[in-house]
This record gives structure tokens, C-alpha cells and sequence, in this order.
């Protein structure tokens, strides 16, 4: 009987959206051995090593462990070019949470130092791997709604200081505002469908800029505030296929929602839901019927948060010398994209793209459920 071949996985960063990798890769995927965990706040870590059966660590332990081959990093962003540097120069294959890095500089070295060391760097999110994306993707290329021609991708949120002091952290940082935090959601999800983007131009500013505090239970709370991000963006993009697309994206709605894509073609218009999950409600209107098609999954990993999924995929990439789905320079690709539109702000230029990347490959339609699926990953 043929045994999988795992890989030994690391995670540093035991914060919020720890919870949700580590069921995937520490109870859900197979082909991923978590051993061991870090965090800056040991709390943190030992609560999640305990609560996952796997080991609390150091970040020094993990780079100097033989055996671990892949790290995962689920820090804040402004951590990301800092810890992904010292795990590539340790000789590990990394996963980023989005995004790659702060500065579009630290973003092309990192990517420059993984394919110089032959080691492969992926970046999240990686929700496009999801059933919900990929069944899109399927009736993009399927010629359901004929000929692309538009793509539009609304997000409005409200990122208040009212939150946890993690969540500001993380958010209201260098790195961390909504275009940087959500952005990729819908640009890895616009690249899955039409491959890169050639141009882009836009606005990007800060609304509100200076303000207080508001949570007080925090020990921040009624201290001023300045946000060093753009927090409200309105892009408009060029793709070499073709199709043209925006995106609008503000963290200031009181309201939030909606968060969605819409794809125009010339036989039809194509709803989707959220990128940041991995299923929602796909759906398809067509000249001459008012009421809207509603399909079903064509792919699997439509029943719970897959995030991990990437990395998931990035194993069975190294196992079979192929290339991820969510690697380098789609990472890449849409960070310079949103430094593109924020400097286009102040500029009034259309910026062609230097950094481009392949459409990744489509995931394998089946009717297999999520455990069995994950071998559809198993190929060259």
C-alpha cells in the first residue's frame, strides 16, 4: 500500500486567523505535518500547541530545525518580509499571509531570494482554491457567459476603533490597511480568471485620518490616532487578455456589504460571492430569462473554511516538482498593483506592471468530497 509523503509544517503567529489554518493543516490535509507552533506572545503559542497536540517553539527553533520543511507565517504584515527572509535563507519553503511584505522593494527580494535558493514562497490568500472561485473560473472558461468583457469587485467594510487591540494591530499598521488587508481576495481571484493585469491607475486616500480610540476596554482607549494607510481605494485595470476591471474597496462604510464580484460577458453576467470565502452563491443571468441561474459546485472544498489550502497545495507542488497555485509572483503581482493605484493617486499615471504573473492553474472539477479531493493536489 502506498503511504503519502508528509511534510513537516511550522506556524509562527498564534493569533486570530491561526484557529482556522490549523484545523485545516494540523486535523484536515494530509499531506502536512505540523510539529510545532511560535508566537511573540508565548501564551498564545502554548495555548495553541496544547489545544493542536503539537509542539510550542521558538522561532529560532523552528529555523534551525532539519526536519521542518515548510513554514507557515501568519504574523502581522509588517513582520512578514523580516521572518520570510530568515526562513528562505534557513532553507524552508514559506507560506505568507497576505500580504508578501510592506514595501514593494521587500515583496521583489523575497521573491528574488526563493528562486535563487530554488525554494518555493507562496503567498495568501488562498480562498480562490475554493469551490465557490473555482466553479466561477469553470463557467468563465466554459463560455457560459460568452466573452469576458468587465469584471467589477466591491468590498466595504468598517474597520472602527472599537475592535480588539489584535485586530488594530493588524489592521491599522503599515501594511495592514483594507486594500492591503482584502485586496488580494479579489485580485488572486481576478488572476485565477483572466490572468494578469497589464495596467493600472486609480485613486487611493485616507478618510478620517486623525481620530481617537473608541473601545474602552482597551488601554489604548481615548488616546489619538493618526492611520498611517490608505483605508479607501478605487482601481481600475487593464489585463492583457483583455478584459477590463475596477475594484472599489473602503474600510469606512458604516455599514459594511456588500463584498462581490460580477463578471460581464457578451452572453451573460456572472454573480459571485465574497472572495474571502471559500463558497457562497454563484450565479449566472442570461439574455431573454430575468431570474438568475443558480450553480451548483462544479469543485470540491465548499464545506468549511479550507484556509491552508495553499499550502496544502504547495506541498503537493514540491512533492511533485510543479508549480503552486498561489506562488511568488501572484503574491507579487497583486501587491504592486495596489502600490501602483495608491501612487497613481498622487501621480495621475497609468502604470504598466513589472511584475506579472501566469493565470495559476485551474483546480480539477469533482464530484469527490473535500478529504478525497485533496488528491486531485497529487499530480505533476
Amino acid at each position: 500500500m502506498a503511504k503519502l509523503e508528509t511534510f513537516k509544517t511550522a506556524i509562527i503567529g498564534c493569533g486570530m486567523i491561526s484557529e482556522s489554518y490549523m484545523k485545516s493543516l494540523c486535523n484536515f490535509f494530509k499531506i502536512t505535518d505540523v510539529v510545532g507552533c511560535s508566537d511573540i506572545v508565548p501564551e498564545r503559542s502554548q495555548k495553541k500547541a496544547e489545544q493542536f497536540n503539537i509542539k510550542q517553539m521558538t522561532n529560532d527553533e523552528i529555523f534551525n530545525d532539519p526536519e521542518i520543511s515548510i513554514v507557515v507565517i501568519l504574523t502581522e504584515a509588517f513582520n512578514h518580509y523580516a521572518l520570510a527572509k530568515q526562513a528562505l535563507n534557513a532553507g524552508k519553503h514559506v507560506y505568507v499571509e497576505k500580504m508578501i511584505a510592506v514595501d514593494l522593494a521587500e515583496g521583489e527580494e523575497l521573491a528574488a531570494l526563493a528562486k535563487q535558493k530554488k525554494l518555493l514562497l507562496t503567498v495568501a490568500p488562498d480562498s480562490f482554491l475554493g469551490a465557490g472561485l473555482q466553479t466561477a473560473r469553470w463557467i468563465i472558461d466554459s463560455g457560459m457567459i460568452g466573452t469576458p468583457i468587465l469584471v467589477n469587485g466591491i468590498c466595504q467594510r468598517g474597520y472602527m476603533l472599537d475592535r480588539a487591540d489584535d485586530w488594530i494591530r493588524m489592521v491599522h499598521r503599515e501594511g495592514g490597511g483594507i486594500p492591503f488587508d482584502m485586496g488580494g481576495y479579489y485580485l488572486h481571484a481576478f488572476v485565477n480568471f483572466f490572468g494578469p493585469v497589464e495596467k493600472a491607475a486609480g485613486f487611493a486616500k485616507k478618510i478620517d485620518e486623525h481620530r481617537k480610540f473608541l473601545n474602552p476596554h482597551s488601554p489604548l482607549y481615548g488616546d489619538n490616532y493618526t492611520e498611517p494607510c490608505i483605508n479607501t481605494m478605487s482601481a481600475a485595470l487593464q489585463f492583457k487578455s483583455g478584459v477590463l476591471g475596477t475594484l472599489a474597496i473602503t474600510s469606512e462604510s458604516v455599514f459594511g456589504g456588500p463584498e462581490k464580484i460580477e463578471v460581464v460577458g457578451s452572453a451573460g453576467t456572472l454573480y459571485i460571492h465574497d472572495p474571502n470565502l471559500f463558497f457562497g452563491p454563484i450565479s449566472v443571468k442570461k439574455r431573454g430569462n430575468p431570474e438568475p441561474l443558480i450553480i451548483p459546485y462544479t469543485h470540491a472544498f465548499a464545506d468549511r473554511d479550507f484556509r491552508g489550502i495553499g499550502v496544502a497545495d504547495m506541498a503537493y507542488a514540491v512533492k511533485n516538482n510543479r508549480k503552486p497555485r498561489a506562488d511568488a509572483e501572484l503574491g507579487l503581482h497583486a501587491f504592486e498593483i495596489i502600490h501602483k493605484v495608491w501612487e497613481s493617486t498622487s501621480t495621475g499615471q497609468t502604470y504598466t506592471l513589472k511584475n506579472s504573473a501566469a493565470q495559476p492553474a485551474a483546480m480539477p472539477t469533482t464530484n469527490l468530497a473535500s478529504q478525497a479531493a485533496e488528491g486531485t493536489m497529487d499530480h505533476p
